[in-house]
């Protein structure tokens, strides 16, 4: 039986998943990525296979997604998280046309065809605002860390309004909602209702179809998926809290299993073998945010794009 694994490195964490031929996930493992991404790729994908009662040896393909894709050494191929979280959002929810992936670094919104292929996209355009960067700035100025995000919003009663333009400027923002006796749960569901408008607008952006799944880290926090079921014209998928972190692993390790299949792919003495992949054609345009310089801005379009 071959095995087919998928990594993703992102900005917080690090996921791995391993299928078996029949598409089941036999093993899975999450890190924090921390600041050595080859190491945090090679603990996960462990992890996984421990789980799964496998060897390295049994896994025919390796693919790698994420911040940090090209620190994977251990990988036959690598792909962009806009590839793979529309693959993994297909694996789940095949009638998927419209993907919003919120991370900890990047928010993107894609449309795709009936193949399951990318045909248009954009990315968040005002640094770490419309990202899970932003909620965590904001939890951590009123000395709350990452994963008490969900259950803090969680006791909301009424949102306060937080303008969500900058990320840098939001602290000013928080210090007076608190002076003023705001509680900490209203300031942090206004910050995740920020984020939504965000949302919203880059869907609206890449001109949404149904169905639209929504992945990435963000949608483990109840108060995400509940806010967007509200604010979008039409429910979307959204995956239980245990896997929604994982969809672009996910999404490596089905394209692997394409690979192997359909190209005859497949690693013969730890290495792999079979055609070479064909490049993207895809062209990436970096800046700063002038305020904090730390989270990039992109514009990013593929061949036949809209």
């Amino acid at each position: 039986m071959t095995y087919t694994a998928g990594i993703d490195v992102g900005s917080t964490y690090t996921k791995a998943v391993v299928l078996d031929q029949y598409d089941r996930i036999v093993g899975r493992a999450m890190a924090r990525t921390g600041f050595r991404l080859g190491e945090a790729a090679r603990r996960v994908y462990d992890e996984a296979l421990a789980e799964g009662g496998l060897a390295p040896a049994d896994v025919g393909y390796v693919i790698s997604t994420g911040y940090g894709r090209f620190q994977v050494a251990f990988r036959d191929l690598q792909v962009t998280d806009l590839t793979s979280a529309a693959r993994g959002a297909a694996f789940f929810f095949p009638k998927t046309r419209t993907v919003l992936d919120i991370g900890g670094q990047t928010m993107k919104a894609s449309r795709l065809d009936e193949a399951r292929k990318v045909r248009a996209f954009r990315l968040n355009d005002k640094c770490a605002a419309g990202t899970g960067a932003f909620l965590e700035k904001t939890a951590r100025y009123m000395g709350f860390g990452t994963e008490e995000i969900g259950p803090l919003a969680a006791t909301s009663h009424q949102a306060v309004p937080i303008s969500g333009v900058c990320a840098v400027f939001a602290e000013s923002e928080v210090i007076n909602h608190l002076s003023q006796g705001a509680a900490p749960a209203d300031i942090m569901q206004g910050a995740i209702a920020s984020l939504g408008d965000r949302s919203v607008q880059l869907l609206k952006r890449v001109q949404m179809e149904p169905e639209v799944t929504l992945v990435g880290g963000i949608l483990r926090f109840e108060s995400m998926a509940a806010l967007m079921r509200e604010r979008l014209p039409q429910p979307p998928n959204v995956l239980a809290e245990g896997i929604v972190q994982y969809v672009a692993a996910l999404g490596c390790a089905v394209l692997g299993r394409q690979r192997v299949v359909t190209k005859g792919a497949a690693r013969e003495g730890g290495r792999a073998f079979g055609p070479a992949p064909a490049a993207t054609g895809e062209i990436v345009t970096t800046g700063e945010c002038g305020e904090c310089r730390s989270f990039p801005t992109a514009d990013r379009r593929l061949p036949n794009a809209d």
